[in-house]
């Protein structure tokens, strides 16, 4: 009872610390940006992952670091056949921390499209 009541107490506590700071939040409204704020924060920021995935493209042996962009496509703008492209899928891999399934990793063909996998992806590190 006692270990019952100490957490009913701390629970109150946060609820109305959160209360008091905005008067008008509901119960409803705590929850939701209580959950919104963890499933933010389980994902990488945007303009890390691009930053990063570019860098991993520049430090591939076969490309021009000059011609590198976040607009980037491999085949088109930077000469890479599908082979290389494999190898940069394994470099951002690495890089990132994370197995990229075949089926997606097929869909990868630029820069952008890395980004917006890697940045959307929860495992990524």
């Amino acid at each position: 009872m006692a270990a019952r009541n100490a957490i009913l107490k701390h629970l109150r506590i946060n609820v109305l610390s959160a209360r008091t700071l905005n008067p008008r939040l509901s119960f409803t409204d705590l929850i939701r940006r209580h959950f919104s704020e963890e499933v933010r924060g389980s994902f990488l920021d945007k303009s890390e992952v691009a930053d990063r995935v570019v860098s991993v493209v520049k430090n591939f042996q076969k490309i021009d670091p000059s011609k590198v962009t976040v607009n980037a496509h491999f085949q088109n703008d930077l000469g890479l056949d599908s082979l290389d492209t494999v190898e940069i899928v394994m470099a951002l891999e690495e890089e990132f921390g994370f197995e990229i399934p075949d089926n997606e990793a097929d869909k990868i063909s630029s820069v952008n499209l890395a980004v917006d996998f890697i940045a959307s992806h929860p495992q990524a590190k």
